[in-house]
């Protein structure tokens, strides 16, 4: 799988976790280039409390574009240190 947002691959994976229709890439697939820390966080009831990141590329920024749970609960551990993507980031296949 692939994520591109304004024309670069952000991250790319053979092995993503799928949870709720969204692909999570382990976190060594993103390419940390084209991603800035955020302040922004979220909580779900099941998985726990997310931390952002805004996605940059090429001088334009995404805000809050990905998301990852540092510590999900056990019931979404499979998808500690992986990262998702929304926010007109395109996720298709490689």
């Amino acid at each position: 799988m692939k994520a591109i947002w304004n024309g670069a691959v952000i991250a790319e994976s053979d092995d993503t976790v799928v949870v709720e229709g969204n692909h999570y890439f382990p976190r060594e697939a993103i390419d940390e280039r084209y991603f800035a820390s955020s302040d922004n966080h979220s909580v779900c009831h099941w998985k726990g409390t997310a931390d952002y990141f805004h996605v940059e590329v090429d001088g334009k920024r995404n805000p809050n574009a990905a998301w990852f749970y540092p510590t999900p609960s056990a019931a979404a551990s499979e998808i500690k240190d992986h990262v998702a993507f929304w926010r007109g980031v395109e996720v298709v296949e490689a």
